[in-house]
Formats: structure tokens, sequence, C-alpha cells
């Protein structure tokens, strides 16, 4: 984890205070259930609790000195838990596995972390329907393969974003349900040696599902998947952040990050004013994209298990919800500050000589009565001619000029093929689809 692109609350979710915490809480409540069965006294799980409420936080420093020694961390964690408690504490963990802990807190902060990831991108789609909304009907010039295409909105791309980011939310939902479960099973996840009974109560606890069959370790099936979707929604992140830096080319120059003032661009250009928000993001992206992989060949354990995924997990657990969480934040900035040049979207639509309506005059050409491929043929001379002229030919005249043309199409129908609304016509039903009929 990189300081430089974390925030506190996200941060806090792996700090090693929240995670002795939850590892308390799951002994704890586990020594609550055995309580309730017989298994162990009550006033074992009570001095437990007791003792707790009245210590200092957990002693981080004493832990790692105590697992200096054990090399292992959840026996350094209760050792220095009995040494809080005194002799009740010799109930705890009984039947249990040190992964019964380690699987079921991971669970918990994978969780927790899923919920901030989730008011980010809502966050983000509020942003980004104000957004589409205030640019709903500004004309723009849709681009494939980064040339001029035909004519779109601004705000149509940004619905376009919204709806994905939406998508993108129910895979986060998916995901927190899928990765939120507890294993309190045992040695090799059978209950030999621990009542099935003291998992469901662990779990209601700790607000998660019973994991139906696992071995000594959750199935890591379900981290593949919860990896995977910060995945799929880091590369959301990188396709909106690499049409923002499109468009900010100097040529370009339809929208660009807002500039404060005070704020430079270049230690050796002063007029500079960069894309650097979404270029970090692009690299943020990266980042966040690179943890799928290690978390997928996680799957893959030894029998019952192998400690081969927990060195992997101690990384991308934190470093990439951390991530994911400052990059949704940094966009929603970005966009909501986006700084947007309507005139200029404009001009670059009109600054081809029309050739963004060429379909539409192959059209006109076909309904009266043309062959497709002399309409092509005869809208495509005429388009080459303006292409090589870079716009400062006129499509419109060029075609009215000539007479193969005029033998189908008369002026009046011609020009109409100039109309830049007819492209803009479905706007609002392309917004009831992706807002709802009544927005």
């Amino acid at each position: 984890m990189v300081p430089r692109y974390a925030r506190p609350e996200m941060s806090a979710i792996w700090a090693p205070e929240t995670r002795f915490r939850i590892w308390f809480e799951i002994e704890a409540h586990a020594l609550d259930a055995m309580a309730a069965l017989g298994i162990v006294p009550k006033e074992a799980a009570e001095a437990v609790w007791d003792a707790d409420r009245g210590a200092p936080p957990f002693d981080i420093d004493r832990i790692d000195a105590i697992e200096a020694e054990t090399r292992h961390d959840v026996i350094a964690f209760l050792t220095h838990v009995a040494e809080r408690t005194g002799p009740a504490a010799r109930f705890l963990h009984q039947g249990m596995t040190s992964s019964d802990v380690l699987d079921t807190a991971l669970a918990v902060q994978l969780a927790r972390a899923a919920d901030l990831l989730i008011a980010d991108v809502d966050a983000l789609l509020a942003v980004l329907r104000r957004r589409a909304f205030e640019h709903k009907l500004t004309p723009t010039i849709g681009r494939s393969h980064g040339i001029h295409a035909e004519p779109v909105t601004f705000g149509f791309k940004l619905a376009g974003y919204y709806a994905e980011f939406s998508r993108n939310r129910a895979r986060l939902v998916t995901a927190r349900a899928e990765i939120a479960t507890c294993a309190i099973s045992g040695a090799v996840g059978t209950f030999a040696n621990i009542d099935p009974r003291v998992e469901a109560h662990v779990a209601a606890k700790m607000g998660l599902a019973v994991e139906p069959v696992s071995t000594q370790v959750i199935p890591r099936d379900r981290h593949a998947a919860f990896f995977a979707t910060l995945a799929v929604v880091a590369a959301s992140i990188e396709r909106l952040a690499t049409e923002i830096r499109h468009l900010q080319r100097t040529e370009v120059l339809e929208a660009e990050e807002y500039f404060a003032p005070g704020q430079k661009g270049s230690s050796a250009m002063p007029h500079k004013r960069n894309p650097v928000l979404s270029e970090n993001l692009t690299g943020l992206a990266r980042m966040v994209r690179a943890y799928a992989t290690p978390a997928l060949e996680n799957v893959a354990l030894w029998h019952e298990r192998d400690i081969s995924h927990s060195s992997v997990e101690r990384f991308i657990g934190p470093d990439a919800t951390i991530t994911l969480d400052f990059a949704l934040a940094r966009l929603t900035g970005l966009m909501d500050r986006l700084v947007v040049y309507p005139e200029r979207m404009r001009s670059n639509l009109e600054r081809m000589g029309g050739l963004v309506h060429s379909q539409r005059v192959l059209l006109a050409l076909t309904q009266a009565g043309a062959s497709r491929e002399d309409a092509y043929r005869l809208v495509q001379q005429s388009a080459m001619k303006v292409w090589d002229s870079d716009g400062r030919l006129s499509l419109l005249d060029l075609l009215r000029a000539d007479p193969e043309v005029a033998a189908w199409l008369r002026p009046e129908q011609l020009e109409a093929s100039f109309d830049l609304d007819y492209h803009l016509q479905h706007v609002d039903t392309i917004f009831a689809r992706v807002f709802g009929p009544d927005a």
C-alpha cells in the first residue's frame, strides 16, 4: 500500500488494530456459542469479554515480538490475549484451526471494503448522471478508430459510462455476497472437533453467510471472483480516463481536467495543462488489474490447504481495495469538475466539411432507387475530395454539383441529409433506457 494513493477509511480496514479486533471477535463469539452449547463454562466466555472491555488496545509490538519467537501469527495473538485475559483464555480456539480465524477475518475485511467501494461507485454514478443530463443535447463528434464517424452528444457519451458503472455496481454487490462467508469448521473442514452451530453463531455475529463446505480454508474461487470484479471496475475507470486524455489533447480540446489556480503543469514549460489525473488513473487501473492474476492462481491449492495463497493475499487484499477506492474517488472528483467546451465540440464536428453526414446521403440515394454500390461510389468520390482538402471543401457543395447525384436526389432531399438534429432524435429514448422512463 502506497500512502500517496490511500484514503483513511479504507486503509483503516487493513490496519493491524482492525485485524486483531476482528480476530478477537471471531474467537470470543465462538466461545459464546461453545458456552451456550455447554462445551465450555459460561463464566469463561464472560471473562474473556470482560477482560477485553477493561483492557487497552491490543499491543501490536507485543504480538510481533511473540510471533518472532513462535513464527505463527495466530498463536502469537492468542498468547497476547491470554496475557490480557488470564486463565479463562485457555478455552479460546477449542476445535478451531488458524484458517478459521484468518479466512473469516479476511471475509469481514473484504466485505467491509466492498461496502466502501459500492459507496464510491454510487458517488461516481451521481456525478455522471448530473453531467450527462447537463450535456444531454450538447452535440459532439462520435469517433471510431479515433476518426470522425457520426454526430452524438456529450451527454450520450456520459450515459454510456453511467450504464457501465451501474453494471460494475451490480458486480460489486455480487462479489461482496460471494466473498462474505464464514468457516469455523476445524482442521480439514469436517467439524470433527467443533460443533457446526458454533460456525453459524459466529457467521451471524460477523454479518457473514456460512460456507457450505470448506477444507481447512474457504475455497479461493470466491476470492478470485472478487479480485476479478475489482479488475473489471478498474478497466472501466481506465476507459473513461483514456477518453478524457484524448479529449484534452491540444488538437481536440473538447474537455479538460480542472486546472486550479497556482497549479503547475510542467517544470520546463509554463504553458502546460496536462491530464495528470486521468493519466494517474490509467496507471492505478493497471495495478488493480494486475492483482486479479495472483488471485486466480490462488485457486489451485494442494489438497485441503497449503499456504501459497497467504502471502499473496497479504499484498492484494489491502493494495487492490485501497487503490481502487482511491481511484474511484479521484475519478469522481475529476468528472465533477471536468471543464467542457461545447463550442469546440461543435467546431470539431463541423471541421471536415460535412463528411459526418455521408451515411445519410448514401441511404437517401438507395431509397431513391440507386444501387448500394453506385450510391457508395457517388458519395465516396466526393467525400475523398473533402478529406484530401482537410475539410476546406464542402461535401454538400460537391454533391450538389454532381449530375449523377442530382439524377437521384432533388436539392431539398440532399440538404435534408445534412440535418444534425436527425442524429440526435433518439437521445431521449436512450436516456430513458439508462436512467429510467421518468428521467
